[in-house]
């Protein structure tokens, strides 16, 4: 062990609750919601910050007629407390899971890309099998949208197909597999008889793809155009999701995803056209906060989620 550092003391004068206080008023914004939301009275919420601003010499909100907003002082230990209390939450869990190895609470970030949502899926699937009261919620967002929440430690951790680096000092990013991208359709689709196709005999059929600007869309466009041929014209624009499934199943319509999809994903009686393609799809992460300890069940589910991967991982 290494020399004892001298506490100061103010950490000593500092009170769990109080620390709670600050962050519900920061949240609400004002010192009547705060208190409504906590179940006690305005005067002890404004006593308990008032405690705190002594005890620690600085002002940690500023007042207005609006309600209350954190000085740069306040927004430094607001930070820290948010950590406290995740530390907390997060020792807890580890004490439930020691205690019954069957039990645990997994957060997970995604955007909607069948990429992610298949594995993730099929995980918790597996994971279900074999610890059956380990629950798991799954968040829906951007991929701003799923850092910031990642960062505000509302969330374990993310699964996200990125097309480019996401570089940042407080994030860890372990890649699973590099996807590639096919052109699939529907067996019933006259194209999947054939024994050899070029990308130009299908500009002029039905495709449904995602909106453009969305990376799928505009790889298409980017494949067709370095052949020297316009972009497809898109039939339906569509999300991935039931509508762009239902028209793939007529058998008229070809769209393209990535390899993973079929692999994980509701896709998996589609065909891959012998289409020869140079670019990938992007490769498929997970991301976690640096320096922050993960749960038992959350550590489960990275362990799994690489074992799942493993099999695309290792494509030639």
């Amino acid at each position: 062990m290494g020399p004892v550092m001298q506490a100061d003391p103010r950490v000593n004068r500092l009170k769990l609750y109080e620390l709670r206080i600050l962050l519900a008023v920061a949240h609400a914004g004002s010192m009547t919601r705060a208190a409504t939301q906590l179940a006690i009275s305005e005067p002890a919420i404004s006593r308990a910050i008032s405690d705190m601003e002594r005890t620690l010499g600085v002002c940690l909100l500023d007042r207005n007629s609006k309600g209350v907003e954190p000085t740069a002082y306040g927004r430094a230990l607001i930070k820290r407390g948010v950590a406290v209390f995740d530390e907390l939450r997060q020792g807890i869990n580890e004490i439930e899971f020691i205690k019954d190895p069957t039990i645990g609470e997994v957060r997970i970030g995604a955007t909607s890309t069948i990429a992610e949502v298949g594995i993730i899926a099929a995980v918790i699937d597996q994971m279900c099998q074999k610890y059956p009261r380990v629950s798991f919620h799954v968040v829906a967002a951007t991929p701003a949208t799923l850092l910031q929440e990642l960062r505000e430690r509302n969330l374990d951790l993310i699964v996200l197909l990125t097309f480019d680096p996401i570089t940042s000092d407080d994030i860890v990013s372990e890649m699973l597999y590099e996807d590639r991208l096919v052109v699939v359709a529907a067996a019933g689709n006259p194209c999947t008889r054939r024994h050899r196709v070029e990308l130009a005999d299908l500009v002029n059929e039905n495709w449904t793809l995602p909106e453009p600007g969305h990376p799928v869309t505009s790889i298409v466009a980017k494949a067709f155009h370095a052949l020297g041929l316009d972009a497809p014209r898109v039939t339906a624009t569509a999300a991935p999701g039931r509508i762009r499934d239902n028209l793939l199943a007529t058998g008229r319509f070809l769209t393209m995803v990535q390899e993973s999809a079929l692999h994980f994903g509701s896709l998996s009686s589609l065909k891959v056209l012998p289409v020869k393609l140079s670019m990938t799809g992007g490769t498929t992460r997970i991301m976690t906060l640096k320096k922050r300890a993960l749960s038992p069940a959350a550590q489960l589910f990275i362990e799994h989620i690489r074992e799942a991967a493993k099999p695309l991982a290792k494509r030639e």
